[in-house]
């Protein structure tokens, strides 16, 4: 279909005011001179004037680099650009994020004379991206981590050289919990644990929940003599205290092993894990470094 210059103004006229998409034109310098009112949105006025605000304006400095590199692109190269995100420089403070395409404009000589740009809000894409993300990583049931997140989080410790320990635990007797008192006590009883570890645990350590009773801890930045330390503390006070689980109130206890990274991912799994099965052969509610 073909479209007079006026029909092809009248047409984007009808577009820029009807859509929540922010549609711009720009300058050879980069200058906002013409907007749709859905510019306001961030708390920029729709340029009545010659010249209105810089592009760069509109944008979190954070970010700043990258959009103007993509309308470098666009003026340099006449073309159509990527489509880019970054947060936007909202007058409220709040975050919102946007995408961006800019496309060149030429004139009747193909001289490059500004840019054409779309700005499309993606915070609900965003948000979802994040939901769909936590549920990857996330155990659902404390909150915690998972074991695809925590192997990821061991083969990075291992990658950026050994620096740090591996700790397990495992709740004591936890199949006889869910016997005896249901499975609705056996998941409080998981609950009240992982907020023992992370009321007990340093906020740089990073805590799993890698199996049905079994919870990973990685200590950056620790050797094994303070990672039992750490370790042991949550061993104890757990082992001290009588904890209320629904309408039962009960002992909790739980074993546990303290490992150092290194090696492989494999290797250091393996010596955590035998000194694991060493603590409970020893009785449980108890700590067991690896035999080095």
């Amino acid at each position: 279909m073909q479209f007079t210059l006026r029909e092809s103004r009248a047409l984007y006229g009808l577009l820029a005011e009807t859509t929540s998409d922010i549609i711009l034109k720009t300058n050879c310098e980069g200058f906002v001179v013409q907007a749709s009112p859905a510019l306001e949105q961030l708390g920029f006025p729709v340029p009545n004037m010659l010249i209105g605000p810089h592009l760069l304006d509109l944008v979190a400095h954070t970010h700043a680099g990258i959009v103007g590199d993509s309308l470098a692109a666009a003026i340099e190269g006449g073309r159509v650009g990527r489509w880019v995100e970054f947060p936007a420089a909202s007058a409220d403070g709040t975050e919102h994020w946007f995408e961006l395409q800019l496309r060149a404009l030429t004139d009747a000589k193909g001289k490059v004379y500004g840019a054409l740009g779309v700005m499309r809000c993606v915070d609900e894409r965003r948000a979802m991206s994040d939901r769909l993300f936590a549920a990857t990583y996330t155990d659902a049931l404390t909150g915690l981590t998972n074991r695809q997140a925590f192997i990821s989080m061991l083969e990075h410790m291992l990658d950026d050289g050994p620096d740090g320990c591996l700790a397990l635990f495992s709740v004591d007797f936890f199949r006889a919990i869910n016997m005896k008192y249901g499975q609705a006590t056996g998941d409080g009883v998981l609950v009240v644990f992982a907020d023992l570890l992370r009321e007990l645990l340093r906020g740089e350590d990073m805590i799993s929940r890698i199996g049905s009773e079994r919870f990973a801890v990685l200590l950056p930045r620790t050797d094994p003599e303070q990672a039992e330390a750490i370790c042991n503390r949550v061993v104890r006070t757990l082992g001290d205290l009588r904890q209320t689980v629904g309408e039962s109130r009960m002992a909790i206890t739980a074993s546990a092993s303290v490992a150092r990274v290194a090696g492989t991912l494999d290797e250091t799994l393996e010596r955590a894990e035998m000194a694991l099965f060493v603590a409970k052969a020893k009785g449980r509610n108890r700590l067991e470094r690896e035999k080095v």
